[in-house]
């Protein structure tokens, strides 16, 4: 903890903090219904209805619902959380489960049916019975392409011009640059 910083003290800021939080904490809870019916409403529009998607992005996200292109549907759990740089592109079907944050930077483009996973959960079972959750933020660099059907997982960094090939399960961090794939996600040899 940053000297000038207080403790994370609602479960929104423990969540958003990767701290343990209650999930049914009705602030939460509210915020969930929020996010999951702003992406219900954008999942409705049509292709040319770009008014009306820009003004549901602008609301449902936490920054760049401005610029980035998503093909619905799109799903989040709360969307806030999710920071796309300019000039992004989502296909078809992309989940961003987004307790803690998701940055994406500019120019990424993310295949269809790709998971982003922030959500974790306790490896203690005790923690577990208590009903207790946690997650760990991604960081997903610069024109990085991430293939088809990609599952990233919490708590993993992307450096920029990555290439995720499609199908692959991201456990670790990518290096800039890298061209990854399998699952586990391995670079592959030249």
């Amino acid at each position: 903890m940053t000297p000038n910083r207080s403790p994370p003290v609602t479960e929104m800021e423990k969540m958003i903090a990767g701290d343990l939080y209650r999930p049914g904490d009705p602030e939460l809870v509210a915020a969930r219904k929020r996010g999951q019916s702003l992406a219900a409403a954008y999942n409705a529009t049509r292709y040319g209805d770009e008014a009306a998607r820009r003004a549901l992005l602008a609301e449902l996200l936490g920054s760049g619902g401005d610029s980035v292109v998503i093909r619905p549907p799109f799903h989040v759990d709360y969307g806030i959380n999710i920071h796309f740089g300019p000039d992004c592109f989502l296909n078809f079907g992309v989940v961003c489960l987004d307790v803690c944050p998701i940055h994406v930077g500019r120019g990424t483009q993310i295949g269809p049916y790709t998971q982003l996973i922030s959500a974790d959960h306790p490896r203690d079972p005790e923690i577990r019975r208590q009903g207790l959750e946690n997650g760990r933020p991604i960081h997903i660099g610069e024109n990085v392409w991430i293939g088809a059907s990609v599952l990233i997982l919490p708590g993993v960094t992307i450096g920029e011009d990555a290439v995720i090939g499609g199908g692959a399960v991201v456990t670790r961090d990518v290096a800039p640059g890298a061209i990854v794939a399998g699952n586990p996600a391995r670079p592959l040899r030249g």
